[in-house]
């Protein structure tokens, strides 16, 4: 995603933001630590984590890798869950989904 956000914003989405089941200080360093231009959330208390429901039901302990596109209605439009630890949607995938809609 670091390489491609711009991509996506180019494609039409209004922000590209990041949900981490750390805590603020561990989001904050995440972002530091990858060179991410868009915000990383901290959801500790697994918000929303829950009310998307991509919560790792083997671990309960963090989120299945996942994006969405939520339109200006606030509208999920397009979805990707992954259900392993490895799994992570590509810009390109985003991109696709973005020019397709």
């Amino acid at each position: 995603m670091r390489d491609g956000y711009q991509g996506i914003k180019d494609a039409g989405a209004a922000e590209l933001i990041t949900i981490s089941g750390d805590t603020q200080f561990g989001a904050s360093n995440t972002r530091n630590e990858l060179g991410l231009t868009f915000p990383v959330l901290s959801d500790e208390d697994f918000e929303a984590i829950d009310a998307y429901n991509v919560l790792d039901q083997g671990s309960m302990n963090w989120a299945n890798p996942s994006a969405f596109i939520i339109n200006e209605e606030g509208t999920i439009v397009w979805t990707d869950i992954g259900r392993r630890f490895g799994h992570r949607t590509t810009s390109t995938q985003i991109i696709t989904a973005l020019q397709g809609l």
